[in-house]
């Protein structure tokens, strides 16, 4: 097996090196996969900006990275689900299986999770990795490693739309079109919402998620006061939006997720802004809106990769730029700054299309 382990480690806040680390050994319920590429993710880009997410603080230095996907060069003895040369999806993170969350079918909610890249436990942007067998998923011949690794930031959208009771005739409004916001429209789509309204800063991310299949788009600005911007979204929709997901989770999109959404309607908030935020909870109350969180992902990953797979979702419109991990650098100072328009950042620790069956 060849040497050469090249990886991308998290030092602290603006300081990402490029170094060789020992390949991994593997236990009897774990594969080694030779890594294949890795999206960026806007955590990843979190804490090399700010070294924390929460209560999560890098420490010690991390490997960074955990949308990824690889090849199995590598079986522990216990592994029945997988062979040498399958080309795998990257669930990463893996819970006790133990616990009550565990037991009942809620494992994001362990609290031992073990997730890649989320301290202290490192991430997989490094060319050999080991990961849980049962948390692998085989690509089927026609689906690329690039959609493999997309499979991520899909299942996010997957929860999100299962939390919000997506279906056929829902009216949706998305707010944020960034990455999450994205994948939840495609997602939105596939579950037979009617109308989808997505709201943005920016309007070359509106135009995008127009072209993917948003029936209206709204650009949030200042010179609109809160008021305008509730009456012109819910004027989009006949009945205002049933379903309202928020992929920002700042304190003004939560708040124009419950303004907005129609009497007896539903508000899932998807991501992570300030620890507190003034909300009209009253409000929410007094007619009937039910507010829900989403953490991560459960039991999604096979139904994004059905989604993938059958062509119902194209998630590979996302990815906008390529590197390889020898640009990781690079690679992130697109991510992070949005050069070029970027959406989905992909890093290569192979040369690009090894092992595709098909040109991505």
């Amino acid at each position: 097996m060849a040497k050469d382990n090249l990886t991308a480690v998290l030092y602290g806040v603006e300081d990402l090196r490029l170094e060789q680390r020992p390949i991994p050994e593997i236990s009897d319920n774990e594969v080694l996969l030779e890594m294949d590429c890795v999206g960026i993710c806007g955590s990843d880009v979190h804490y090399l900006v700010h070294g924390r997410i929460g209560d999560f603080v890098v420490n010690k230095p991390m490997i960074i990275g955990h949308e990824a996907a690889g090849v199995v060069v590598k079986c522990g003895k216990n592994v029945k689900n997988l062979v040498v040369g399958d080309r795998v999806a990257i669930e990463p993170g893996v819970p006790c299986r133990l616990c009550q969350f565990c037991k009942i079918g809620k494992y994001n909610l362990c609290p031992d999770m073990v997730f890649c890249a989320t301290p202290p436990y490192d991430g997989n942007l490094t060319k050999y990795y080991r990961h849980a067998a049962d948390f692998c998923f085989k690509l089927p011949p026609h689906v690329t490693m690039e959609e493999g690794a997309l499979l991520e930031p899909l299942s996010v959208g997957v929860h999100a739309c299962r939390r919000a009771d997506v279906g056929l005739g829902s009216e949706v409004l998305i707010l944020g079109a960034g990455p999450i916001g994205l994948v939840t429209l495609l997602v939105a789509q596939s579950m037979g919402a009617s109308n989808i309204v997505i709201t943005d800063l920016s309007q070359n991310r509106l135009d995008v998620a127009k072209s993917l299949g948003a029936m209206h788009t709204v650009l949030i600005s200042k010179d609109k006061t809160e008021e305008q911007t509730v009456k012109e979204i819910q004027g989009l929709m006949p009945n205002s939006p049933d379903k309202t997901i928020d992929c920002c989770g700042a304190e003004s999109t939560t708040r124009l997720a419950i303004l907005s959404t129609r009497s007896g309607g539903c508000v899932v908030i998807v991501g992570m802004g300030g620890n507190e935020s003034k909300l009209p909870l009253i409000n929410a109350c007094a007619r009937e809106v039910d507010i829900r969180g989403v953490f991560r992902y459960c039991n999604d990953y096979s139904t994004a990769l059905a989604l993938v797979a059958s062509g119902k979702v194209d998630a590979k419109r996302l990815v906008t730029h390529h590197f390889d991990i020898t640009e990781t650098a690079k690679a992130f100072e697109t991510s992070r700054y949005g050069h070029g328009g970027a959406i989905k950042v992909m890093i290569h620790c192979q040369p690009r299309d090894k092992n595709n069956n098909k040109p991505f």
